[in-house]
């Protein structure tokens, strides 16, 4: 980064960058999992109880996130195929796609039934919730009394809403890819947040971990 002449704006991408996702859902879905094997309100049949019981749950956080990954990927790619090319106008949020995506992995995995409807909802949520690095927000405060620090992430505006409060990162724009009706590292969200903080591409430094 110039310090002759350094960006007006920090853009920056969150998930594995500010906040410790692994850590936050492997311990949720594990929770969540021992609480309905000892639930005696939600009896659970006796092939999910056992795949319950011996599955890894840091591995299942893994294969989520990676499935977010492929999500976005093929959402940005300009090899976009015929059925997303008619459709591509509805914009699915990563908020939706948690949310199925949990659902397919649980089908594939041989957990349907683990949870009702309502906890897959409240688990699908846990996104907005992540727990930040231990520097990550000491290091924001101090950054935001030079730069205007914006979000330049995937994650949809209420998802970012949520975890800059919940791990008090202070951000002076919210900015996601939904804002743009595309997915990084698709050029549009890019080169779209910067004509959204009314600025040239250069006068923008993007910061990003991909942890």
């Amino acid at each position: 980064m110039s310090t002759i002449n350094p960006p007006k704006a920090l853009l920056f991408d969150v998930f594995g960058t500010l906040v410790d996702w692994r850590t936050t859902v492997a311990s949720t879905l594990s929770r969540e999992a021992t609480l309905a094997l000892t639930s005696l309100s939600h009896p659970l049949p006796t092939s999910v109880r056992l795949f319950a019981s011996t599955i890894s749950w840091p591995d299942f956080a893994q294969e989520w996130r990676d499935s977010y990954k492929a999500f976005t990927k093929a959402y940005s790619s300009p090899l976009l195929s015929p059925n997303m090319q008619k459709s591509k106008h509805v914009f699915k949020t990563v908020d939706q796609h948690h949310h199925d995506s949990l659902i397919h992995l649980l089908d594939e995995h041989n957990l349907t039934g683990l949870w009702g409807s309502e906890k897959l909802v409240a688990i699908a949520q846990i996104w907005h919730f992540l727990d930040a690095w231990e520097d990550s927000s000491p290091a924001l405060h101090d950054l935001a009394k030079s730069f205007n620090l914006c979000t330049l992430s995937n994650g949809n505006v209420s998802l970012l809403r949520d975890l800059a409060a919940h791990a008090s990162l202070p951000f002076y724009r919210i900015l996601s890819s939904e804002h743009f009706g595309a997915y990084k590292p698709s050029p549009v969200v890019y080169n779209g947040a910067a004509e959204h903080l009314g600025l040239r591409n250069e006068q923008c430094a993007l910061v990003s971990a991909h942890l």
